[in-house]
């Protein structure tokens, strides 16, 4: 079993910049893909960002384009989600998720892919 403790949320007001982490433990886990999500209150999940277990391939949705970046550190088992200019539409629980697939593929963005949650993390940007 993997658990995955998602830290680095926050308040911060627009334009700020904030680093999620995602730390995993319970297995040897460096080989898996990972992922971030967000909901926002009455909203359906929304796929953040992704990154294969290599770190070589990296996805972003197209919301956060130009403003996040996700990264890994195989040795530590943790990824980032480095936020920039962030926005008050960006107010969310984020949530970390992993894959025991070492590939993203085609399913990158889809929540229902990935086999491990974290409990979530919230950020609130205010205005």
């Amino acid at each position: 079993q993997v658990q995955l403790v998602e830290s680095g949320g926050g308040l911060v007001q627009t334009g700020g910049s904030l680093r999620l982490s995602c730390a995993a433990s319970g297995r040897t886990f460096s080989n898996g893909a990972m992922g971030w999500f967000r909901q926002a209150p009455g909203k359906e999940r929304e796929f953040v960002a992704g990154i294969s277990g290599s770190g070589m391939t990296t996805y972003l949705g197209d919301s956060v384009l130009g403003r996040f970046t996700i990264s890994r550190d195989n040795a530590k088992d943790t990824v980032y989600l480095q936020m920039n200019t962030l926005k008050p539409e960006d107010t969310a629980v984020y949530y970390c998720a992993a894959r025991r697939d070492y590939y993203l593929g085609d399913s990158y963005s889809k929540g229902t892919t990935y086999d491990y949650w974290g409990q979530g993390t919230q950020v609130t940007v205010s205005s």
